[in-house]
């Protein structure tokens, strides 16, 4: 994390996605590229992580190619809404995240949901070119916040009234 462009934006972003998950019980999984030589999840995000959540280490670029992503992303349960939208954050844009939203898209056929503030390279122009390429696949790129407020859906409830100061 300490290479990527805008890191703290990604953090509090990625902080703020979680959370909301979390509130929403949005199910999750959680990849990790290469844990031993690259380091795992930031204990500031892993702290946010709901219990029971499936953490998988990959070597594969695409989430979708590693071992037993393909179990678990089948074995989510959702406890309200549909199943026909995959939301992706974390870095790198241009490789991962990107590789695993062409997958997504191929494999699963799925609306595909991209949390642009939520996720980051080296570079800032390669995380550029990659929500362009992104949005070219049909991806919807936004930020966090609209991808909460749309799992929100409308104001006035006790997980609206919880989740607010995320964005004050």
């Amino acid at each position: 994390m300490p290479a990527i462009y805008n890191k703290d934006e990604v953090i509090k972003n990625s902080s703020r996605l979680l959370t909301a998950s979390s509130e929403l019980s949005v199910p999750l999984i959680v990849t990790e590229q290469y844990p031993k030589g690259i380091g795992s999840t930031l204990p500031e995000l892993k702290n946010l992580i709901p219990e029971g959540t499936s953490i998988i280490d990959k070597t594969e670029f695409s989430c979708c190619d590693a071992s037993g992503f393909g179990d678990a992303f089948l074995n989510l349960s959702f406890t309200s809404g549909t199943k026909d939208t995959a939301i992706l954050f974390g870095v790198e844009t241009h490789i991962c995240v990107l590789a695993t939203a062409i997958d997504i898209l191929e494999k699963y056929n799925l609306n595909v949901v991209i949390a642009a503030d939520s996720c980051g390279s080296r570079t800032e122009e390669n995380h550029k070119l990659a929500l362009e390429a992104l949005r070219s696949m049909g991806c919807l790129v936004v930020p966090a916040e609209t991808v909460i407020y749309h799992m929100l859906g409308r104001a006035g409830t006790p997980e609206f009234k919880k989740l607010l100061p995320l964005f004050k």
